[in-house]
């Protein structure tokens, strides 16, 4: 029976990583410094690619996509030692005599299946976070924002180890693929009709998921809090990325009392940005 190359991916992934090359720590920061190299040397790739599928700018590519990603680098690669090492704990009557402690041990192979409206950011955190815990990844980004995908699947093998971390590429059908196979973690960003196909599949192998899913975020401003200030938070973080983020804020509910000031509020910082956007 011929195996698709979404079994294969998930295979020699797995093959690799029960070498135990993840284990030390010095392969681990190796590879995120790797990852390190990626960002900076292929920023113009990254950039280039965001603006032809999403339009957006190259300071928003920078502040939204790239830049968080590097703080997330920069943080587990000096923290790493001390997030990886063991952990007293408390002694019970059974184990008086001995030496307790909990000892983080990496999981196996995770999937990430990364969003299209943030397709850097959302899929490279979770690789970072990976990484670091000593994890073989496959990375399945967004079909939707294709020119990323591309710029993923040509470039990143040439930096990260190509046994371990995978990128395969497709839409629906390919997605399906791999919720097929079994992993050990699933990370999982976009909708929440999709989350529940993706939680449904990880149950048929007991594997647990992290799903950040869209939703409804409400926002309540209270008539003794500076209208002016609050009205313009909330408008710059419905607007940003074109209004398409999870967290965004849904509907305003406030007092009727401030409700006039706030429409107006509202207005006027729409205004203020599309005149200082141009």
């Amino acid at each position: 029976m011929t195996m698709s190359r979404e079994q294969l991916a998930v295979q020699r992934a797995r093959r690799s990583f029960q070498t135990g090359r993840t284990r030390p720590l010095d392969f681990r920061i190796q590879q995120l410094r790797r990852l390190q190299s990626f960002i900076k040397e292929r920023q113009r790739d990254i950039k280039d690619a965001l603006q032809t599928d999403l339009g957006k700018s190259e300071r928003a590519s920078e502040l939204y996509e790239i830049l968080v990603v590097e703080a997330e680098l920069h943080l587990s690669i000096t923290r790493l030692a001390e997030w990886a090492a063991p952990r007293p704990v408390e002694k019970n009557l059974f184990t008086l005599l001995d030496e307790v402690y909990v000892k983080p041990e990496p999981l196996g192979v995770v999937l990430i299946i990364g969003p299209w409206n943030y397709p850097w950011s959302l899929t490279l955190l979770p690789l970072v976070g990976a990484i670091a815990a000593g994890n073989a990844a496959i990375l399945k980004p967004s079909e939707i924002s294709s020119n990323s995908s591309k710029v993923f699947k040509e470039l990143l093998p040439l930096y990260l180890d190509k046994d371990l971390y995978q990128v395969v590429e497709g839409g629906v059908p390919e997605a399906q693929e791999l919720l097929k196979q079994r992993f050990d973690h699933i990370f999982y960003t976009g909708s929440t009709a999709v989350g529940k196909l993706v939680m449904e599949a990880a149950a048929r192998h007991l594997t647990p998921v992290t799903l950040e899913l869209g939703g409804k975020s409400p926002c309540y401003i209270d008539k003794n809090c500076d209208v002016g200030i609050a009205c313009r938070r909330i408008t710059w973080a419905k607007l940003i990325n074109c209004g398409q983020t999870c967290i965004a804020p849904d509907f305003i509910l406030c007092e009727p009392s401030v409700l006039n000031r706030v429409v107006e509020e509202i207005k006027k910082c729409i205004k203020l940005f599309s005149l200082s956007s141009r």
